[in-house]
């Protein structure tokens, strides 16, 4: 028994470290958010003031055990592009080197006609402001286009608007581009229709070929859906607007779904395990460390009083593990102080457990964790008073202050 236990906890541990080798920029996270889970749950409990009922037996400790450590085991469904998605045009790669070709033509194009311009006689020194005002704008639109791309900066209206202006530029095609395709590829673009060549391409575009549909069998597991997250029309939609034009962050509505997608494979793929009466828990509480208190979390969309302490102990890891990571290559790796008062705010807005976050807090949960896996420049000062204040804010009493 006890070596069916040891292979048992093994295999979980290699499933684990094979979720984080599969993607070199989240390596570490279904390892650290284990230790960082347990550091919040011992101090729980023996906590008997804020958490009376919590009890961390054998047997409890087994299964939460379990839990942290498959917590993110569906993300072996996940592709990597869509997971390490740093830039709006990425997909295996970065489309922003087409466009900056793209870029390139046009500004040869320019060159061409100044020096067809020359030969037919017109004035040289008119010709060559501009052939500089025209590169001059290619360069300018390009690093606006390279700038939206990188998905640092919320994309307003207006931003949005000159990214459709920018789009109206036209370039010459003049090979081919159904040759070497995948039959898969080849299908899609066949729905774009054949254009005689030369042809005029805008330097952006969203094309019917850029959408990809669902296949059938995969339409097969949104029947009867028992999930609290919205399936997306397509399976992707890569158009070059649509991507560039994502408001905050580098994913799509259909990325995000595969990402959230995640967590519905570990529930599924959990629940096909036989466990023994005190594992039974192990799927919700791995489940669960995307719900947020309010009920707006998902996949379920369950409420404070649907979540067990444990799942409620798993998203606080999960989050400030994720806040802290220094290893995505789509975010900097936030501060200490940054981190928690994310955090704080987070409590406050009832998404995580504020009890959980002022034990976080009080018993220097964050600074064990800190010391053993934060680099030292992510350490600055943390101001605790400040952080509490965040949760129960002084009220003030109504009356002007006298000048």
């Amino acid at each position: 028994m006890v070596a069916q236990k040891q292979l048992f906890k093994s295999f979980i541990e290699m499933m684990a470290s094979a979720i984080d080798t599969k993607s070199p920029y989240t390596g570490g996270h279904c390892q650290r958010v284990p230790d960082l889970t347990f550091m919040i749950a011992e101090a729980a409990n023996k906590d008997k003031q804020r958490f009376p009922d919590y009890e961390l037996d054998d047997k409890a400790r087994e299964a939460l055990y379990f839990a942290a450590w498959l917590h993110d085991c569906g993300k072996v469904t996940t592709p990597e592009f869509v997971v390490d998605k740093a830039t709006k045009l990425e997909t295996i790669y970065n489309r922003i080197h087409e466009v900056r070709t793209r870029f390139e033509v046009l500004k040869r194009d320019a060159e061409i006609t100044y020096w067809k311009r020359r030969f037919n006689g017109e004035d040289t020194a008119t010709l060559d402001k501009w052939l500089a005002d025209e590169h001059q704008t290619l360069d300018r639109e390009f690093a606006f286009v390279a700038k939206c791309n990188v998905g640092s900066e919320f994309m307003d209206e207006a931003n949005i608007q000159k990214l459709h202006n920018i789009a109206t530029r036209t370039w010459v095609r003049t090979i081919d581009d159904l040759q070497g395709l995948s039959w898969e590829e080849e299908a899609r673009r066949t729905a774009r229709g054949h254009l005689t060549l030369p042809c005029k391409e805008h330097i952006l575009a969203d094309t019917v070929d850029q959408k990809v549909p669902w296949l059938p069998q995969q339409l097969k597991a949104f029947n009867d859906w028992e999930f609290n997250i919205p399936v997306p029309e397509l399976q992707y939609n890569r158009g070059e607007i649509h991507n560039l034009s994502i408001q905050r962050g580098t994913l799509t509505e259909e990325e995000r779904f595969i990402i959230n997608d995640h967590i519905i494979q570990t529930i599924n793929m959990l629940r096909k395990l036989p466990y023994p009466p005190h594992l039974s828990h192990v799927p919700e509480i791995a489940g669960g460390h995307h719900e947020k208190l309010d009920g707006k979390g998902y996949p379920y969309g369950l409420d404070e009083n649907e979540l067990s302490l444990d799942a409620k102990i798993m998203a606080v890891a999960d989050i400030f593990e994720a806040l802290t990571a220094c290893d995505r290559p789509y975010k900097k790796a936030k501060t200490l102080s940054e981190a928690l008062k994310i955090l704080a705010f987070m409590a406050k807005d009832r998404h995580v457990d504020e009890q959980l976050f002022r034990l976080f807090i009080d018993k220097k949960i964050y600074k064990h964790y800190a010391d053993i896996y934060l680099p030292k420049e992510q350490q600055d000062e943390v101001d605790e008073a400040m952080l509490l204040a965040i949760l129960s804010p002084q009220k003030t009493s109504g009356k002007k202050a006298i000048a």
